[in-house]
């Protein structure tokens, strides 16, 4: 039978191999439990430390490796809301889309250096290689659909240089300056060093900026950029394969001056804008810097045809020239703005009154040419040459501009001749050129003047003026506001920060040419720049070119036939009309197509012109307009540069190239009408080989 044991016996007897069983039964009686674990305790404790320190190496390399990460992200670069900032340069996007590159070509900046301040919308950054730099980028968001960016970059070593190039990454970029050849988008070929970027004659410096000049690009991205008036700017380019426009920063061999009391830095600074579409952001960037011209000029010249004497005559008009030009308007019955004295009525250059050899009874002139409902303007310049008695009155006044000493007048050569250039800094000179201009007015009954050339390239290489400019462009600002008093019928040729003048601005002359330099092909390109920089009231040259560098004379040493038609045609649809060459001149056809562009224009294009001319004063919007006005994000639209828009609903495509009667024609979005009757409803469109004959421009009318 089987033992029995207590408690005691089985304790005494365990573990001494006599009876597994009790062995087995010993381990788990409920008075050796603590014993056991305690056991237990002492092997598991060296475990439990090596798995405690392991997980503490673990949390340290995983804490090393993100402190080691956010070291390099701050190292390599930075981001402030769609900016990231590299040290050869930024970017912005728009959500995904890379829509801004910006390079630091001169120097790249220091990213150790950086840092943002508690808002998270500023980043300073203090040094560039060993240089010593002040860097900032602040940006602010101004409205809903708009973001900006101040980008500010400054110097302390005056004889260096600060340039960022801006990339073009697939967009079309528009606005900056008048050119010789120009194209709208812009063009650029080749690599071109950094120039200063001043106002100049392109007609005859043609690879310089023309008379018409602002600081301001807009690209088909929705991007803005306008250049802060204290940088002293110069442009470059490069057309390789990574295309970059180049604002670069200096004042060592350039004309402009870092002025008394100026902070001793180069500066460059900017903003850049982000926008929602192209339309948006330009509007906004035209609002903040382009002040809106107060009141419109007289309707005269938007209704009817300006008519000058230039191409006609040459220096050589005289008083039986004007009233013999005069008579022909009449009995051609055209209707007439006004008519326009140019070069050469006064017996010397910088004299303000009638040669009296050419004009022996300038008095009765003028008379015959009211009493026939003509108004009379006449062309002035800023410049007195040296044989002209008024030279040694601006000398006894100090009204010219000055050598670099300060103490005789600097020469300058310009297309009639050695001359000095009027000092318009200087108060007293624009008091005595004002007062001679209303003389004229007074003694003669002129209504008003044609204000030609202007620009800083009639400067001399080295001058002081009475009050220093640190921005040579500044120059034709205050000589375009000597012209602010004739404004209803007046003209100038420059603009440059002066939007708000409501006179015309004049185009650069052109060439009798079909192409885009300084051709017919240049004219919608020049009308939409002038217009995306606030220059609303566009004059365009004289109808046909000018014939002193003409290349395609006809057989009675006038225009090309056809681009005098063409020409006609595209001019009675732009804001003013100037005929030079008169249409009697060629045949019954060109007289015919004439008075039927004239009438075209008085029943048409005014209305529509007027309004917008009136609206402009309020709203800042152009009349002339490009199609991506009204399609902002249609790519098509973006590029096409031999049609406008006049207002948002009258579209003009006009013939431009030699030879044609059919031209490819572009209709954006809308339901469309055109001039021979035929609508449009599935837009847009391309409509190829459209038929325009030789009596013909193609308009459209958007129907709402």
């Amino acid at each position: 039978m089987p033992h029995s044991y207590n408690r005691d016996q089985l304790k005494h007897r365990a573990g001494r191999g006599e009876n597994p069983q009790i062995d087995a039964m010993y381990q788990v009686v409920p008075g050796n439990l603590p014993a056991a674990r305690g056991k237990q305790s002492k092997e598991a404790k060296p475990l439990i430390c090596t798995i405690l320190l392991g997980l503490l190496l673990v949390i340290a390399a995983v804490v090393a490796w993100c402190y080691y990460t956010a070291s390099l992200n701050k190292l390599n670069s930075f981001t402030i809301e769609q900016l990231e900032l590299y040290k050869d340069g930024f970017f912005i996007r728009n959500t995904t889309d890379l829509v801004f590159e910006m390079g630091f070509k001169s120097a790249p900046i220091d990213l150790e250096s950086c840092f943002q301040d508690e808002t998270g919308d500023g980043l300073n950054c203090t040094k560039s290689g060993k240089e010593r730099v002040d860097f900032f980028i602040k940006t602010f968001k101004p409205e809903d659909s708009i973001t900006c960016y101040n980008i500010e970059w400054k110097t302390v070593a005056l004889d260096s240089a600060v340039e960022h190039c801006m990339y073009w990454i697939d967009g079309h970029w528009y606005g900056g300056a008048e050119t010789s050849t120009q194209h709208w988008p812009i063009k650029i070929s080749g690599v071109v060093d950094p120039k200063p970027y001043v106002t100049g004659d392109v007609y005859s410096i043609r690879e310089g900026f023309g008379g018409i000049l602002e600081r301001y690009w807009v690209s088909s991205k929705a991007v803005a950029v306008r250049v802060n008036d204290s940088v002293p700017l110069h442009i470059g380019w490069n057309s390789s394969d990574k295309k970059a426009f180049c604002l670069h920063a200096r004042y060592k061999d350039s004309p402009f001056q870092l002025l008394t009391g100026q902070q001793p830095f180069v500066e460059l600074s900017y903003q850049v804008c982000v926008g929602s579409d192209l339309k948006i952001v330009h509007r906004y960037m035209a609002k903040k810097y382009f002040k809106k011209p107060a009141i419109t000029p007289s309707e005269s010249m938007f209704r009817y045809p300006i008519w000058s004497t230039w191409a006609l005559y040459k220096t050589e008009v005289n008083q039986d020239k004007v009233l013999h030009y005069a008579e022909k308007i009449k009995k051609y019955q055209f209707n007439v703005s006004h008519i326009e004295i140019d070069d050469r009525y006064s017996s010397s250059y910088g004299e303000f009154d009638f040669d009296p050899v050419k004009f022996p009874n300038a008095s009765e002139m003028l008379q015959k040419l009211r009493d026939d409902g003509f108004q009379v303007t006449l062309w002035v310049h800023p410049f007195v040459n040296y044989n002209s008695p008024n030279f040694v009155k601006g000398i006894e006044n100090s009204y010219f501009v000055m050598d670099p000493s300060g103490r005789f007048p600097a020469f300058v050569e310009w297309w009639n001749g050695i001359a000095t250039v009027l000092d318009f800094t200087n108060p007293e000179t624009t008091d005595w050129f004002q007062k001679n201009l209303e003389h004229m007015r007074s003694k003669y009954g002129v209504v008003s003047f044609k204000f030609d050339a202007g620009e800083t390239s009639y400067l001399p290489a080295e001058f002081s003026t009475h009050q220093p400019l640190s921005d040579p462009s500044m120059f034709s600002k205050l000589y375009a506001e000597t012209a602010a008093l004739y404004c209803k019928l007046a003209e100038v040729r420059v603009g440059y920060r002066t939007q708000m003048l409501p006179f015309f601005v004049r185009m650069i002359d052109r060439d009798s040419v079909w192409g885009y330099e300084l051709g017919l092909k240049s004219l919608i390109p020049t009308a939409l720049t002038m217009s995306i920089l606030g220059y609303h009231f566009i004059l365009p040259d004289m109808i046909g070119g000018d014939l002193d560098q003409n290349k395609t004379h006809g057989p009675d040493d006038i225009p090309d036939r056809e681009l005098y038609i063409r020409w006609l045609e595209l001019s009675a649809f732009l804001p003013a009309m100037q005929f030079s060459i008169p249409p009697w001149l060629y045949d019954a056809e060109v007289l015919r197509i004439a008075y039927k562009f004239t009438r075209l224009r008085e029943s048409l294009v005014v209305p529509h012109i007027l309004r917008l001319a009136e609206e402009s004063t309020k709203t800042g919007n152009p009349i002339i307009r490009p199609l991506w006005w009204i399609a902002p994000g249609d790519d098509k639209a973006q590029k096409v540069d031999t049609q406008f828009l006049i207002g948002d609903n009258l579209m003009v495509a006009p013939i431009l190239e030699k030879g044609k009667e059919t031209r490819d024609i572009y209709l954006p979005e809308g339901k469309w009408w055109s001039f021979n009757g035929d609508v449009f409803y599935k837009t847009p469109t391309h409509l190829s080989d459209f038929a325009v004959n030789l009596d013909e421009v193609a308009y459209f009318v958007r129907m709402i």
